[in-house]
């Protein structure tokens, strides 16, 4: 799948934060995904920090869309929803990111909020992704 990030030197440079300003897909299967928070597969929140937080919901997307077909390099757009309390802890985020996106990474808008829907629950993560249509579910 061919895609196309602009980083344009007339605005900050966002790849020192793990994402891009924009993202060109021409085609493929998008794939909106639900906001995802540092839960195991049995609903146990994650250690107490942002750092596990935000890995364990980056995971949760990776398996969201491998159950689609898809990975993290399909992820074309990621909405951050950081809670107040870790307004000052985005350095770990940003490394989260540079990690799992080391290359092209998708834009990204990153929004404090008050809170979340359980008060241990330090960021939510959306994700949007385009993933090449395979031989079975190419267009006809």
């Amino acid at each position: 799948m061919q895609r196309k990030v602009i980083n344009p030197t007339t605005v900050f440079n966002a790849l020192q934060y793990g994402f891009s300003q924009a993202m060109e897909v021409p085609q493929g299967r998008r794939i909106m995904l639900s906001g995802q928070v540092g839960v195991d597969a049995d609903e146990r929140t994650v250690g107490p920090g942002i750092a596990q937080q935000t890995a364990a919901a980056l995971d949760n997307i990776e398996k969201v869309l491998a159950e689609a077909g898809g990975d993290l390099s399909h992820v074309i757009m990621l909405r951050l929803y950081i809670v107040e309390s870790a307004r000052d802890q985005q350095e770990p985020i940003a490394q989260a990111l540079r990690e799992r996106f080391p290359q092209d990474p998708p834009p990204s808008s990153w929004i404090i909020v008050s809170g979340l829907s359980l008060p241990d629950w330090l960021i939510e993560i959306e994700a949007e992704a385009v993933v090449p249509f395979s031989t079975e579910s190419s267009p006809t």
